[in-house]
């Protein structure tokens, strides 16, 4: 039986972690909930725990997404209830289709969630804009940031790690998701780099530009701090 794209198993708990640059643990908590003080916090990712230590390429674009809410201050706790809504509205992995945000009737669906929910400030989805539901911040900075394929329904299948200017990318379909510049896997880049050979030359050997090479570099550099 062939398995969807986002359906995909791409990576574990904490490589999402590394990847998208999350405090340890915070992962596990956004895609299968947890328990503090006798209290279980239900999963905002998956409609329910688990306790699969594998992440599917849909969870990990809608962890991505969930990044960008965290970074502007975010309640996951209160964007939940719209998430849940939404794979009512539109399945599984509402939030890694581009119908939600990039169609106007996805949009106008949205918006009638998150009034339902009682959504508002730091978790909206989509904002009202001379009448019309467009995207928030949040969203059009996580939109920008994908590749859709699909033309009926489009799916993301590659993903910008947050402040790397699209030179580096995630794809399940390439290199198995390891982290890229244009094909060549950051890593490998990086090993180059620490075995003495320059920018320049490294560029030659994979023909890629300075930029890609040196873009690779800061990003192999982020995952060693977040180690």
């Amino acid at each position: 039986m062939t398995v969807s794209l986002l359906d995909r198993r791409v990576y574990g708990l904490s490589d999402v972690d590394r990847l998208l640059a999350l405090p340890p643990g915070t992962a596990r908590r956004w895609v299968d909930g947890y328990d503090r003080g006798g209290v279980h916090y239900p999963p905002v990712v998956r409609a329910e725990r688990t306790r699969d230590e594998e992440v599917t390429w849909g969870e990990f674009v809608e962890t991505r997404l969930l990044a960008e809410f965290r970074a502007r201050g975010a309640s996951m706790h209160r964007l939940r209830p719209a998430v849940v809504r939404l794979r009512e509205e539109f399945g599984r992995y509402p939030l890694a289709h581009a119908r939600p945000f990039l169609d106007v009737e996805g949009r106008e669906l949205v918006r009638h969630v998150q009034q339902e929910v009682g959504i508002t400030g730091h978790e909206m989805l989509v904002v009202v804009r001379s009448g019309q539901a467009m995207m928030s911040a949040p969203v059009q900075s996580f939109v920008g940031d994908l590749r859709y394929v699909g033309d009926t329904d489009p799916e993301a299948t590659a993903v910008v790690p947050v402040q790397f200017g699209g030179l580096v990318t995630l794809d399940p379909l390439h290199q198995y998701g390891r982290p890229v510049v244009r094909a060549v896997p950051t890593d490998v880049v990086a090993e180059q780099f620490r075995a003495g050979e320059s920018t320049e030359t490294i560029a030659d050997l994979f023909d890629l530009t300075i930029a890609q090479v040196e873009q690779a570099l800061r990003f192999e550099l982020s995952l060693a701090r977040t180690a």
